[in-house]
């Protein structure tokens, strides 16, 4: 697998002539954080699978749909709370078409579903929309969306609570499952908290390379997560250091 970090949770994963990108959004739109990273060059030819996890503007750009001009085999896969980001005057203000809206697959959790050779299944957000478990070629990808233990210090109790309790519950279902790679939030906004979701990760999910993203170019944060595991675990962590990094696995 070639893996393409692309900016925070965008990931271009290329597995046997197939690319499936993850959470792609423009770098812009967010105050105080932009990214410039670009989409890799790939093959007009190329099966693309594009996955958006839900429609938070960090996670999430509509011009993924005018990819279908240049790419003729795309195929999309939106949580469906995506749907109601894009009617017809944002597909009339793209120039897209009815054959490109016959290209999207909405989905919701606990679903499982075939889009042309990549098994699909998804888990509940603790947030917003799913996580999505893609399998292609026999490779099995996670990539969290934001399904992550989010602990603030300051928000009720009973919040913080059902945050553990749903986490715990979702990170459950992937027991006993073999995963070839994970992405996994880190989100430097919790402070002290910070890493506890990809810990109760790396300690229950057998995941044979974890990336962390959505840290907010925090990229520090990464290894020192990473220097903190007993030196066995700390080989599962894939470090990225900078937009547009390439890395084989």
């Amino acid at each position: 697998m070639k893996i393409t970090y692309i900016h925070h949770s965008t990931f271009c994963v290329e597995i046997e002539g197939k690319a499936l990108i993850f959470d792609y959004y423009n770098g812009v739109g967010v105050p105080n954080c932009t990214y410039h990273g670009k989409m890799p060059a790939l093959p007009r030819e190329t099966p693309l699978y594009v996955f958006s996890s839900h429609s938070h503007r960090d996670h999430f750009s509509a011009e993924v749909l005018q990819w279908a001009q240049e790419y003729p085999n795309i195929h999309y896969i939106f949580a469906k709370e995506v749907k109601k980001k894009l009617g017809n005057s944002v597909l009339k203000r793209l120039g897209v078409g009815e054959g490109v809206k016959e290209k999207i697959t909405y989905v919701k959790h606990g679903q499982q579903v075939e889009i042309h050779g990549v098994r699909v299944e998804t888990l509940l957000s603790t947030d917003s929309g799913v996580a999505f478990l893609a399998t292609a070629a026999g490779k099995t990808v996670y990539h969290a969306g934001d399904l992550n233990w989010w602990k603030w210090e300051g928000e009720p109790e009973e919040f913080n609570d059902f945050q553990e309790r749903v986490y715990q519950e979702q990170i459950g279902l992937l027991a006993g499952r073999k995963i070839d790679l994970a992405f996994v939030v880190v989100d430097p906004r919790q402070e002290q908290h910070q890493f506890l979701g990809i810990q109760y990760f790396m300690e229950h999910v057998d995941a044979a390379k974890v990336v962390p993203m959505h840290f907010w170019k925090q990229y520090a944060l990464i290894q020192e997560y990473r220097s903190s595991l007993p030196a066995g675990e700390r080989e599962r962590i894939l470090a990225v250091e900078h937009e547009n990094q390439e890395m084989i696995i």
